[in-house]
């Protein structure tokens, strides 16, 4: 590593490393095994450390896969000591190179030390989990209209599939929420000026989170939802078939009756005994369906009446 001025410091950046580069550049930076450890699992939940005088950091990237609608995630590692600050990147969000570009339009900023490199990263997360949670209520926008419309399509697992990717979210941002909070405190070492930044990022992840809970309970409201209407189609199902086995039921019954073939029956020697059954079958078959068809429009005005006095 090259000399630095007492004023500066270094920003090393690497993005998806193998762990014998993590392992060379942890023993030279003479960070604690397991700091290093954690850079290279990468699958750690989002955490602070302190190993000596080096903050260990640990923060999952999201970002939102319109294509198939999912929530994918990444993990980025910073590590900041008294002259350094060293990011290890895993997955295909990079913050890193959004908040290289904000430190170098805001010199200011990168001037009160490797704290801001934090800030940094941690505010172009942040600003991420945003948009990410604004598409998800987009997509949920989307699939309660179609649990409310009439078309009878079965979405239970397009909403089961983006309640889980939520569940993913939302262990991405809550753990978090307390690590951001301890960094609006004072600690030893960091300029005073950074105490506002950190906390209007904990403020943006604090609304995110809340987003995110709302979308999380929301969800399990429309499945509840989507679920009863299923039940509904299903119980509607039956009752026709239950209807049409009813009316169907009267001339299977006549023409069981005059198919016994016993020698003294009624109206069977009669001219006019055949068309007479077919009479008689096809008026209470009709008079069967005009009742139930009654019975039907009367239910499905009802509900139209509760519907609307929602």
């Amino acid at each position: 590593m090259a000399v630095l001025k007492p004023d500066e410091f270094a920003w090393i950046r690497m993005e998806d490393p193998g762990e014998d580069e993590v392992q060379r550049l942890g023993e030279y930076l003479k960070l604690h095994p397991l700091a290093i450890e954690d850079a290279v699992q990468a699958h750690q939940r989002p955490k602070q450390e302190r190993y000596g005088d080096v903050l260990a950091v640990a923060v999952k990237t999201l970002w939102f896969v319109e294509r198939t609608a999912d929530v994918e995630t990444g993990e980025v590692m910073i590590f900041l000591g008294p002259s350094f600050a060293l990011t290890v990147r895993h997955g295909a969000a990079a913050p890193t190179v959004e908040a290289a570009c904000r430190l170098r339009d805001a010199p200011h900023m990168a001037r009160l030390g490797p704290v801001s490199v934090l800030h940094a990263v941690t505010d172009v997360i942040v600003d991420d989990y945003a948009q990410a949670a604004a598409q998800v209520r987009a997509d949920l926008t989307d699939l309660e209209r179609c649990v409310f419309s009439p078309a009878r399509d079965d979405l239970t697992e397009q909403i089961y599939s983006l309640k889980r990717e939520v569940v993913e979210f939302r262990d991405a941002v809550q753990p978090l929420v307390p690590v951001v909070q301890h960094f609006t405190a004072a600690h030893d070492g960091w300029p005073q000026q950074m105490t506002p930044y950190f906390r209007d990022v904990a403020d943006h992840l604090t609304r995110t989170d809340t987003e995110v809970r709302a979308l999380d309970d929301l969800l399990g409201s429309v499945l509840d939802a989507h679920l009863a209407k299923v039940g509904t189609w299903q119980n509607d199902d039956m009752r026709r078939i239950s209807a049409w086995a009813a009316i169907l039921a009267i001339p299977t019954m006549i023409a069981g009756l005059y198919g016994m073939n016993f020698a003294h029956m009624p109206e069977l020697d009669w001219r006019y005994g055949y068309p007479c059954a077919l009479v008689v079958m096809a008026l209470g078959a009709g008079l069967l369906y005009r009742a139930f068809r009654r019975n039907c429009s009367d239910r499905w005005r009802s509900r139209g009446d509760v519907l609307r006095s929602i």
